[in-house]
């Protein structure tokens, strides 16, 4: 199996490297099973799809889904390419949030509703009905670390989770294989405190505590790595 790891990092940053161990330790797969590409600095072709299996989106770091820099609608028209090319997706976090933007929904910066931690998720009906998330329990603990909001889906969505603060939290679409969460189903609580460690800015500036006060807080999140693997599954026995 070969994944496409779409990524928004600059190459200085220390979570370019961890995001790639991080997506390969949830999936129980080496490193090198992952083919990175960051959409910062290229854009996404069909010859990248054609030689992969499937494609993974993670986070950003400190680039938003908002901004209006020529970048971002580089990396949107790729996300497009993505969709219309069916290949199987799966996206969080920024990747949530472009996947969103890139199809016609809109993302807004909202302090006020800005999340960091592991926090209590709730599944929609269709969540409970769908393939990947209908086997989590109900509700389930998710990694998020967001100020960016998705305040409104695109047309084609299906909601399939929430939290008390933030209503779109994950979706799916019709007839396609391509999932997108706000959280973070590729974090370990190791490696999601890695993340928040790096960017401790999210923590201070939401909460007003530093890290070592989060860290004690944190709960785990054991649903999160078998989400990827449910997906990761459903998408080899549809191939075969």
């Amino acid at each position: 199996m070969r994944i496409l790891l779409l990524q928004i990092r600059e190459q200085s940053d220390p979570m370019l490297i961890q995001e790639r161990f991080a997506f390969a330790e949830a999936l129980d797969l080496d490193v090198e099973t992952f083919l990175p590409l960051d959409l910062l600095y290229e854009q996404l072709t069909p010859r990248h799809l054609h030689e992969v299996d499937l494609v993974m989106i993670g986070g950003s770091g400190k680039y938003s889904a908002t901004s209006e820099e020529d970048w971002l609608y580089r990396a949107l028209d790729s996300i497009r390419l993505l969709y219309d090319s069916r290949k199987p997706t799966f996206a969080s976090c920024w990747g949530f949030q472009a996947v969103c933007r890139a199809l016609g929904g809109s993302v807004v910066t909202d302090l006020n509703r800005a999340e960091v931690g592991s926090i209590q998720t709730n599944l929609t009906e269709e969540g409970r009905a769908d393939r990947i998330f209908g086997a989590c329990t109900d509700p389930f603990y998710s990694f998020l670390g967001h100020q960016d909001i998705v305040t409104q889906l695109p047309a084609e969505a299906i909601l399939l989770a929430s939290t008390d603060q933030v209503e779109n939290q994950a979706i799916t679409f019709p007839d396609r294989l391509f999932y997108a969460t706000q959280f973070h189903p590729e974090l370990s609580r190791p490696r999601f405190l890695e993340r928040v460690e790096a960017y401790p800015e999210y923590v201070e500036r939401i909460y007003g505590i530093s890290y070592d006060e989060f860290e004690r807080g944190l709960s785990e999140a054991p649903e999160m790595a078998s989400l990827l693997k449910r997906f990761v599954k459903l998408v080899q026995e549809v191939s075969v």
